[in-house]
């Protein structure tokens, strides 16, 4: 009885090490995903596209980890984690080319501020 209890708590532990990594990668996964979010990706056409490609593949991997196919829910995680990475990187690339245009915007309004008050001298 002791030896069938052995090897049950093995079995069990064995299978606990076994999706433990899924699970870290998941959480690398749905970090990249929350942070696109937090970024504003949905706003923006081509993050958007990104973030739901994360969104769907993290779904993906979570069935196929359900099926027990463990290296492709690894893979899919990954996939999940680069896409949302992705997703941040464009909004921030997005935002720092409107912020760019505001600056141009006031050094134009600045000159011809400027050469206004030259012309009344």
């Amino acid at each position: 009885m002791a030896i069938l209890a052995g090897c049950v708590l093995f079995v069990v532990a064995i299978a606990g090490c076994g999706s433990s990594d899924v699970v870290l990668n998941k959480e690398a996964s749905t970090s990249a995903i929350r942070a696109a979010e937090e970024v504003g990706a949905s706003g923006i056409s081509s993050a958007s596209l990104y973030l739901q490609l994360a969104k769907e593949e993290l779904e993906n991997a979570q069935g196929l980890a359900e099926k027990g196919e463990k290296e492709e829910a690894e893979s899919m995680l990954l996939r999940a984690q680069a896409d949302g990475e992705l997703a941040v990187a464009l909004s921030r690339s997005d935002t720092d080319k409107k912020d760019a245009a505001k600056a141009i915007e006031r050094v134009q309004l600045l000159r011809k501020e400027n050469q206004l008050s030259k012309e009344r001298k």
